[in-house]
């Protein structure tokens, strides 16, 4: 027989734009399920990059999302709104959300809910959506990497790289990797990656001409802009294809174009919050189809860095923002 679902519930806010401290945990309504939508008991959600833009200031919720950050929970379903088939109450599910995961229940659009992968704790099924989303999206589909082509993947450490090293791998590719310590770049091997890069003592231009015998990357998957576009321009495979999915080092770039016009580069990127949940429902189907399986049989697996209690939300940013972790951070929400 299902719980009761409560009236109040507690969460996470943003109290002000800041650092860590001002997360303070906080009591509101429990939000209602709308017509095609899922609430979820959240047992543990995932910490992302762009919840520490959030709480910054600098990457606000689009129109009608929670202003509480965490963009994906694993728990079990709660209720279910008018319209929604396929889920039943009391089951296990992780799910994309444009925002309000720090909390002990969360709505999301039911075609961005997706069964917990067999053998996975609620913390590593947590672990999965937002990052898994992102790089099936940016990787494969808008840069149509290939069996046997060569992945550029900086970041490597981060939940982001982890999960595009092991995907590209387990779909045939060749991964080249950069982190910024040699502790970091020993686990990106160890995740599958080729060649890791510590980019803080050598030039990766260079390093991933000489890995691919001058042959390039065909693709880079980007989060830090800045000067590392045309350093990446410099090191891409003829056709190669640039996808930028942040820019920690500016969104500002001077390039010259040459070189795209020569060697028919292409630049793209994109962002995945905004989207529709129609969009996003096409990229959970191909997940559940194409990836799902690799996670059941431990072909890939999100590596954990560390867990922290609800309440504990301000240290886990501290961490993320030390960026000494080297996959994902993860609230445990409930037992």
């Amino acid at each position: 027989m299902a719980e009761p679902v409560p009236d109040s519930m507690t969460c996470v806010e943003i109290t002000q734009p800041g650092g860590p401290e001002v997360l303070r945990p906080a009591r509101r309504p429990v939000p209602r399920p709308e017509a095609g939508e899922v609430l979820i008991r959240v047992h543990a959600a995932g910490i992302n990059r762009p919840d520490v833009f959030q709480r910054q200031g600098a990457y606000p919720p689009p129109p009608g999302a929670s202003d509480l950050p965490g963009l994906e929970v694993a728990g079990t379903v709660a209720a279910l709104g008018p319209d929604v088939d396929g889920l039943a109450i009391g089951e296990p599910v992780c799910a994309l959300l444009a925002g309000g995961g720090y909390a002990e229940y969360a709505v999301a659009p039911a075609v961005q809910v997706l069964p917990v992968p067999r053998g996975f704790s609620m913390a590593e099924a947590a672990a999965v959506p937002e990052t898994f989303f992102t790089v099936w999206t940016n990787v494969f589909e808008r840069g149509r990497l290939a069996r046997g082509e060569t992945l550029l993947v900086h970041g490597g450490s981060s939940g982001i790289g982890t999960t595009a090293i092991q995907l590209a791998k387990a779909f045939g590719a060749r991964v080249l990797a950069t982190a910024g310590s040699p502790e970091k770049c020993v686990a990106c091997e160890r995740l599958g990656a080729d060649r890791a890069i510590n980019y803080r003592t050598e030039d990766y231009v260079p390093a991933v001409l000489a890995a691919t015998d001058g042959h390039g990357a065909d693709v880079v998957l980007d989060m830090v802009g800045g000067d590392y576009v045309a350093r990446d321009i410099a090191c891409m495979a003829v056709e190669g294809r640039h996808v930028s999915i942040a820019f920690l080092g500016g969104s500002k770039v001077s390039l010259d174009l040459r070189p795209l016009m020569t060697r028919r580069l292409t630049l793209t990127g994109s962002t995945l919050r905004p989207r529709s949940a129609a969009q996003k429902g096409e990229i959970a189907a191909a997940l559940r189809d194409k990836v799902w399986p690799m996670l059941e049989t431990g072909q890939v697996r999100p590596p954990i860095h560390a867990t922290f209690p609800l309440a504990e939300a301000a240290q886990a940013h501290a961490l993320m923002e030390s960026s000494a972790h080297v996959g994902k951070i993860v609230l445990v929400v409930a037992d």
